[in-house]
């Protein structure tokens, strides 16, 4: 096997570009999901049900995009025309979601609808996100995978910024950030609507500037020879001798995986509500208080991206990547049970950069850990694509119990960030049993 050559920084950036647009519309999904449903008229015991249908399509459609790039050859790579059908149905998508409750439908054919467009949405961004991880991946040599993955980090942070205060924003230049019950503002509308031409456009961008080696330079320089085994996977093995081969990184990143992703879905999930209680005093979705609680959300959500990008040129500074890991589990523990007892919303950043803190750590380093251990197995894109189980299956077991913590804890939405923190916190302990292994 030859060694990757080193690239350039804007070869580096160019691989991850596109990942700027795709997280704009992960970051509005993220941030107004919750506030779309309860002002379509969902009980707040019902919210993390909703959040079942993002993970459970990212579960389904990772690994098939993962397994299926592996075998795609085409003119413009393996993996860009999983990316552009992706991002093209997410498009679409895009601009029908969030006039759910605007289109003459009954409350139940409007959540039916939202729903629908909810798990195509999903469906259309796990498509177009995975191909970024495989990437890099694919073409980054191990001594620059960990600048590979801080870029994709950075613009990952860059467009959940973007994608967290264009409703803010919109409501700010005088754009409608109220209306009639059971229907979406359209501040929240045009939110949407503009992550939508953003995303087009900088998917484009990476189609262009992207070209992939083809087979042959693929196989040279991933170790992957035109052998029928490798590493004791044999060629056109399914996802289960994939999981039993599998190095034991993988499934040790996978626990730490496990309690992070928990922790972050009842962010998404109950944020909104969280702060319009403790800030705004109110539980009327339908008030002009709770549209502003939601606005705020998205603030606080930029405010966490922001801060995820300064501790990601921090990281780097730590000698110990497993200490780096398991500190900003911590900080973002803490960041956690701070929340509730916030009745400032300026005061509120404080936590949040620190919840900022975990989620960089996040982003960047399970797949450093795991790509690093996976090199010489072969089938890369089926192992991320299953290694994405690690981030859907959390959220899936979160969603589920979502509704019943919070009955046991006292109906009180603010008090699921405790529960979040504490997740964060177990979370951090795990990071001691990874072993760092090649």
């Amino acid at each position: 096997m030859n060694k990757k050559p080193n690239l350039p920084f804007w070869g580096l950036w160019n691989l991850s570009f596109g990942f700027f647009g795709v997280q704009i519309a992960y970051a509005l999904q993220s941030a107004n999901i919750s506030r779309i449903f309860a002002t379509l008229g969902a009980d707040p015991h019902s919210l993390s049900y909703f959040w079942i249908l993002p993970p459970l399509m990212g579960i389904l459609v990772q690994p098939i995009v993962g397994t299926l790039s592996d075998r795609t050859w085409t003119r413009l790579g393996r993996r860009i025309p999983y990316l552009f059908i992706g991002a093209t149905v997410a498009v679409l998508v895009m601009c029908l979601l969030p006039n759910a409750g605007s289109l003459g439908l009954t409350f139940s054919a409007a959540m039916i609808f939202g729903l629908l467009m909810l798990m195509l949405l999903d469906t259309s961004i796990n498509m177009a996100m995975q191909p970024f991880k495989m990437l890099v991946g694919d073409m980054v040599n191990e001594s620059q995978k960990a600048k590979a993955y801080s870029i994709q980090s950075f613009l990952c942070n860059a467009g959940s910024v973007v994608g967290f205060v264009f409703p803010f924003f919109f409501a700010w230049i005088g754009i409608q950030n109220v209306a009639e019950k059971g229907v979406v503002p359209d501040s929240v509308i045009w939110s949407f609507y503009i992550g939508a031409a953003i995303l087009i456009l900088c998917v484009i961008y990476t189609t262009l500037k992207v070209k992939e080696w083809n087979p042959k330079e693929y196989e040279e320089y991933n170790g992957v020879k035109e052998v029928k085994e490798v590493k004791g996977v044999k060629e056109g093995a399914n996802w289960f001798t994939l999981l039993k081969n599998a190095p034991a990184t993988f499934w040790k990143v996978g626990l730490v995986q496990f309690f992070c992703w928990a922790a972050f879905l009842y962010m998404w999930t109950y944020t909104t509500g969280t702060i319009a209680e403790t800030v705004w005093t109110t539980t009327d979705v339908a008030s002009a208080s709770y549209q502003a609680a939601g606005d705020w959300t998205g603030i606080l959500f930029a405010v966490q991206a922001m801060g995820s990008v300064v501790w990601a040129m921090i990281l780097p500074q730590f000698k110990n990547t497993k200490l780096a890991y398991a500190v900003s589990l911590l900080l973002g523990g803490i960041g956690f049970a701070l929340v509730p007892f916030v009745n400032d919303q300026h005061l509120l950043f404080l936590p949040f950069i620190l919840i900022g803190c975990a989620w960089a750590a996040m982003l960047a380093m399970p797949f450093t850990f795991v790509t690093n251990a996976l090199q010489g197995y072969g089938h890369m894109g089926a192992y991320l694509g299953l290694f994405n189980g690690t981030i859907c299956i959390p959220q899936i077991a979160a969603a589920l119990a979502g509704g019943s913590i919070l009955s046991l804890i006292g109906s009180h939405q603010s008090s699921m960030m405790l529960v979040a923190g504490v997740l964060l916190v177990i979370g951090a302990v795990c990071v001691t049993a990874i072993r760092k292994e090649r």
